[in-house]
């Protein structure tokens, strides 16, 4: 666990108390999330700060919540092989909860508060901001960053004083922790209709209209 996070823990127990969930007593992380939630996003703040020296506050602000959201985070803990090593309550254990992505982001946040109190500040950001190195090396330019798909085509059709587009869910099915969404997106003008799967409806939702997007590119060459 040390390498794979790159921080030799003092005192053990702060390691053990991240990697605890509630579902399996005291003492448990939700106390180190909170800590740590404050300090990925001061981080990630620096950090973007420094990256883009002429970014505007919207543009800084819309990165900070793409590289600090569940899913990166959880991306993250995956990366660290956080999942079999959390500590949860047989039915938490049984549900798949290692798996799923808001326990791994909590997880990482955690993480982060314990290497904080173990080592500081210094210590704790030199450690973690190489998680996100690559997110941060791989962000679009500034001016086109954290508009999801959904918003882009909104605004693709509102400039072009076009009806917005229609989502509709066409299905959903799989068991409760693992759930698949099915849903469709379209569009009156021009007339495009296209599909998208996801682990939850508005994950779909992005996926159709990311589609609906590429349908659109491919109709104004």
């Amino acid at each position: 666990m040390t390498d794979l996070i790159g921080h030799r823990f003092g005192d053990a127990a702060l390691l053990a108390q991240a990697l605890r969930h509630r579902s399996a007593g005291t003492p448990h992380n939700e106390r180190l999330e909170f800590l740590g939630d404050g300090l990925v996003n001061l981080f990630i703040a620096e950090a973007l700060y420094a990256h883009w020296p002429n970014a505007d506050e919207g543009a800084l602000t819309r990165a900070r919540a793409e590289l600090v959201r569940e899913s990166s985070l959880a991306a993250i803990a995956r990366r660290l092989e956080l999942g079999p090593r959390l500590v949860m309550g047989p039915g938490e254990m049984k549900s798949g909860g290692h798996r799923r992505d808001s326990i791994l982001a909590d997880a990482v946040e955690a993480i982060v508060a314990a290497i904080y109190l173990d080592a500081g500040y210094e210590a704790c950001r030199t450690v973690v901001l190489p998680w996100f190195e690559a997110a941060i090396e791989a962000l679009p330019p500034a001016h086109k960053v954290g508009k999801d798909a959904k918003t882009r085509l909104q605004e693709w059709l509102q400039g072009r004083q076009k009806p917005l587009p229609l989502y509709e869910l066409i299905s959903e099915s799989g068991e409760e922790h693992a759930k698949i969404f099915h849903v469709s997106c379209t569009l009156a003008q021009p007339a495009v209709r296209t599909e998208g799967q996801g682990s939850s409806r508005r994950a779909a939702e992005q996926m159709a209209a990311e589609a609906a997007l590429a349908q659109v590119d491919i109709a104004r060459r």
